[in-house]
């Protein structure tokens, strides 16, 4: 089982950039597909971008290309969201995910067996 700690959110000015970071333990985490999603106040948990195992592969959501890029590190047990040209709509908490399947990397929330406990990104106008 692989333990997820998310960090690097906080308060932004619109335009600006953030990057987060999802730290694995307990597991090494070449083994699983990751993800990250976002939870906003009144809104459903919603599919930000995913990577496969290897990074060969990454999809987005449509909200977010050109925007956000998914990247890790296997041999840091890390994944990253690197945020760009920020605004408002863009305030959530975020929360990385893993999946068991390598070549999953996909949309689906159920799809992903571990997550992290979030955290928060507010962009202020």
């Amino acid at each position: 089982q692989v333990q997820l700690v998310e960090s690097g959110g906080g308060l932004v000015q619109a335009g600006g950039s953030l990057r987060l970071s999802c730290a694995a333990s307990g597991r090494a985490l070449s083994n699983y597909a990751m993800g990250w999603f976002r939870s906003a106040p009144g809104k459903e948990r919603e599919f930000v971008v995913a990577i496969s195992w290897n990074s060969a592969n990454t999809y987005s959501a449509d909200s977010v290309k050109g925007r956000f890029a998914i990247y890790r590190d296997n041999a840091k047990n890390t994944v990253y969201l690197q945020m760009n040209s920020l605004n408002s709509q863009y305030t959530a908490f975020y929360y990385c995910a893993a999946d068991k399947n390598v070549l999953g990397y996909g949309r689906i929330a159920s799809e992903y067996e571990y997550w992290g406990q979030g955290t928060q990104v507010t962009v202020s106008a």
